[in-house]
């Protein structure tokens, strides 16, 4: 990806509109998880997704960026990310990482999950851990945004809490976070490992998507030959998950989370604040 130089800073609100974003990308997101059931297709998770986008009356943002095809990326087992919805068929046991957003007035959401085919209890032990230690990776790297100086704090957060906590998975470098507003991918880039690189300063009005992805085995990634699937390198399983963030003057609120990271936040002892509307 390649971000321009300019850091956009929203107004309060701005910041009300790309809440409304974000809390349409949750519920495009949660249509997919429903969908994905065992014999579903991915494309038919991705029409599911799309339903919401009509309903509301709002736009994707995927589809068509770039030529992507379709309002959803769903990733299966060892693709990472940006796998292109179509006639696979889900299994029971499948991890699948959904990644999707919306755009309402001009504004764009961006949010990534990764669930079990099935359930959980569908899953093997592996799986359910590495599904949840980058989604505990992704609060970390959330909870220093909350209180950090620079966008590279964040990357330090990530890379810390899962080599501190989960040496044994894989920490995919190539793909990154970024700075959203009126694109979806803007500045500045958000890195998910620590770098040299100290990062642009934290002020109130940045508007980040934050969404570390981890392996069962190396971070080395291969991109198919459709141009955009990207899976591991070793065929090892991969997880994503993303949110879309705000720091505000009053603190920070993660606008694609319905309580806004009340939850996410907690045991890093941290409550979110709404924007000031």
């Amino acid at each position: 990806m390649i971000f321009g130089p300019r850091i956009e800073l929203k107004t309060p609100a701005e910041l009300q509109v790309m809440h409304r974003a974000g809390q349409l990308t949750r519920q495009v997101l949660a249509a997919a998880r429903s969908a994905a059931v065992p014999g579903a297709t991915t494309a038919e998770v991705a029409a599911a997704a799309e339903h919401v986008i009509v309903a509301a009356g709002a736009r994707s943002n995927f589809k068509g960026y770039q030529g992507f095809p379709a309002v959803v990326c769903i990733s299966v087992n060892e693709e990472i990310v940006h796998g292109i919805p179509g006639p696979r068929t889900l299994e029971a046991g499948d991890l699948v990482s959904i990644d999707g957003g919306a755009i309402v007035e001009g504004f764009h959401g961006d949010s990534a999950l990764t669930m079990i085919v099935g359930g959980d209890d569908a899953g093997s032990a592996a799986d359910r851990e590495l599904s949840a230690a980058t989604e505990q990776a992704m609060w970390a790297g959330i909870a220093s945004f909350a209180i950090g100086t620079r966008v590279s704090d964040i990357g330090d957060a990530i890379d810390d809490f899962v080599t501190e906590r989960f040496p044994h998975l894989g920490l995919v470098e190539e793909f990154t976070g970024h700075g959203i507003g009126t694109a979806m991918h803007m500045a500045p880039e958000v890195l998910n490992y620590r770098a040299r690189s100290n990062g642009p300063k934290i002020k109130a009005g940045m508007c980040l998507a934050i969404e570390p992805m981890l392996t069962r085995g190396g971070g080395e990634t291969v991109t198919l030959d459709d141009d955009w699937t990207a899976v591991t390198a070793d065929g090892s399983r991969a997880s994503h998950w993303e949110h879309s963030v705000a720091r505000h003057v009053d603190g920070v609120w993660v606008l694609t989370a319905e309580d806004g990271g009340a939850a996410g936040l907690s045991p890093f002892g941290i409550t979110p604040v709404p924007p000031a509307g």
